[in-house]
């Protein structure tokens, strides 16, 4: 069910109708839009009589969802969701596409920090690392944990780039929300639903992989299960989904971008690093996204992939990630849309300048 309140609805009349849905046993989900605010209503195990709530002061009118999928739905929010970041003008979501870089795991302070210079040189203004690895093999490399969180706090205060990583647990939840800007949800998890309502009960920004042979449906059941938390900033993110094709690691759905779109407000990145498996196919993938329509990109970036501890194989080096952002910019212009541009773009028109 879904309340639409007047556009002159007060600050007032949307709390008071708040209480009301809460006051019958049912949660009560405000979500202001551009032109009116719409309460979404959770909780319910049948139809919600009402006639007790459109008459309520600032009430339009009492709307019946149908979609198993409520405040994901566009049918609650029409207009796009864009998640601020304070202090900073990077958003996810919007017309300026996000940009995401980092390597596949935080190996060293150093390893780091050479990665993040050049990743927010080129424009990037998000971090990327993982701090716990969940591996195929228990032998593999499985992450630095709370160190790892550490040196990316530190990437942070020194490059301004928000952090972005993933909680594979309860106990790494914890440790992630305290040190992150935007809580991961990596694709093995992404029917952990008591992890899901974990991260929902936070108060930062999710961005939830798509699983591994998860349906448009249920990708979007897995949103809502965070949003039914309280937590109303989720991105959705694909990254591949198994196939039986064996010319890449996974196959990367771009389909699914303006399927979500259609039925969603919710901000969708590609992620054409997990969703190839291979270096040489990251930057057409990655260009590919954008023309779809993408949000933005996460993308694997390592200095020396070949001794990365893991996905070196799939990680491009730092130079090909500044061809990724020029050549994404370009295809962004045609959409009216806009990527970052870091430093090495001045200091090119700096040097044209001094011809």
């Amino acid at each position: 069910m879904l309340v639409v309140m007047k556009a002159q609805a007060t600050p007032e009349e949307i709390k008071a109708v708040c209480e009301h849905i809460e006051g019958l046993g049912y949660r009560a989900h405000p979500l202001p839009g551009a032109q009116r605010t719409a309460i979404g209503i959770t909780g319910n195990q049948g139809e919600v009589d009402r006639g007790n709530i459109e008459e309520l002061a600032g009430v339009a009118e009492v709307i019946r969802v149908s979609k198993p999928y409520k405040l994901v739905s566009r049918d609650v929010k029409d207009e796009d969701t864009v998640i601020r970041f304070a202090g900073t003008d990077a958003t996810i979501g919007g017309a300026k596409l996000a940009m995401i870089a980092g390597p596949c795991s935080i190996e060293s302070r150093e390893q780091a920090f050479t990665i993040a210079e050049q990743v927010a040189a080129a424009g990037a203004q998000f971090f990327r690392g993982g701090a716990y690895k969940p591996r195929t093999s228990p032998y593999a490399f499985q992450g630095l944990g709370e160190e790892a969180l550490k040196i990316m706090a530190e990437v942070r205060e020194r490059f301004g780039l928000r952090i972005v990583t993933e909680a594979i647990d309860h106990e790494a939840l914890e440790l992630v929300a305290e040190y992150a800007d935007v809580i991961q949800i990596g694709a093995r998890n992404m029917q952990n639903f008591s992890l899901l309502k974990a991260a929902g009960r936070k108060r930062k920004p999710v961005l939830l992989k798509r699983g591994l042979a998860a349906t448009l449906e249920e990708f979007l059941m897995a949103a809502e299960y965070i949003m039914s938390e309280g937590n109303y900033e989720v991105i959705l993110c694909e990254r591949g989904v198994r196939t039986f094709a064996d010319h890449t690691r996974n196959t990367l759905d771009l389909s699914i971008v303006p399927a979500v779109q259609r039925e969603s407000h919710l901000p969708i990145l590609v992620d054409p690093s997990h969703g190839t498996g291979k270096r040489n196919k990251v930057l057409p993938l990655a260009r590919a996204a954008v023309a779809v329509g993408a949000d933005g990109l996460i993308v694997e970036v390592h200095h020396q992939p070949d001794k990365a501890l893991s996905d070196g194989m799939q990680s491009i080096v730092p130079e090909q990630f500044v061809q990724l952002m020029d050549e994404c910019s370009q295809i962004a212009t045609v959409l009216h849309r806009s990527v970052p541009r870091g430093i090495h773009v001045s200091e090119s028109a700096a040097a044209v300048s001094a011809r």
